[in-house]
């Protein structure tokens, strides 16, 4: 496993503290049907149709593949890999989203959905076919990105699906506009990076190429989506 640098630390425990103790009802509530406010709804809306694209990236039948979910949160990605017939290893660093995902995923489902909590780097995962990091990356700057990526591309077999937080003028305002919002209606700080930038820090990695990628943005909730496949 490539050494994690100090930032990557450092910002790995603030995520977690901040999903297990600051805005763990929030996140639970956003993860389901609940009622909730107007920003959070679009946050919701852009989440769902993040997941719907990196899912129809990923092969309709997955019988005998191997998936790992990268930051699984409550698990719902996961769940409709599993249900694809993929088995699937969900982690996550915040084991209070760990036990929403364990109490919320189908029972038929149990043979084929492992979730635990942990590092999502850690090589005791196992190898995989293909990897989802979906938003769990989008706090951690360019470089970071590139080496959370070479540790799991050297256990992937096929692809590696991830997203990034695009830096662009709409998106800086309205992190600044967040500010303005109180303490307990914002996530943690994400890393706006450039796509140029992120595929310059991952050309050096021989054997894996850029594939699919696609901007989702929802009112507050911008991310967008890129496909690197092993060649």
């Amino acid at each position: 496993m490539m050494a994690a640098s100090a930032t990557y630390t450092e910002v790995r425990a603030r995520l977690a503290d901040y999903f297990d103790r600051t805005a763990h009802a929030q996140w639970v509530a956003l993860t389901s049907d609940a009622p909730v406010s107007r920003i959070r709804a679009t946050v919701r809306a852009g989440r769902d149709e993040m997941r719907a694209t990196l899912l129809s990236w990923l092969p309709r039948d997955m019988t005998g593949l191997r998936l790992l979910d990268a930051g699984c949160g409550t698990g719902a990605l996961a769940v409709e890999a599993a249900r694809r017939g993929a088995e699937v290893v969900g982690i996550d660093l915040s084991p209070g989203l760990i036990a929403i995902a364990r109490e919320r995923a189908p029972a038929s489902l149990a043979g084929r959905l492992r979730f635990e909590a942990g590092d999502m780097l850690a090589p005791d995962h196992g190898d995989f076919d293909h990897v989802v990091a979906m938003d769990s990356l989008i706090h951690y700057p360019a470089a970071d990105i590139a080496r959370a990526l070479q540790t799991l591309a050297d256990r992937t077999r096929a692809s590696l699906l991830f997203t990034f937080a695009p830096r662009t003028p709409l998106l800086a305002a309205m992190h600044a506009m967040g500010k303005l919002f109180p303490r307990a209606d914002r996530a943690p700080m994400i890393a706006p990076v450039t796509q140029a930038r992120l595929e310059r820090a991952l050309a050096p990695h021989r054997h894996w190429t850029p594939g699919r990628t696609r901007r989702v943005a929802r009112g507050f909730y911008t991310s967008q989506a890129f496909e690197w496949v092993r060649g």
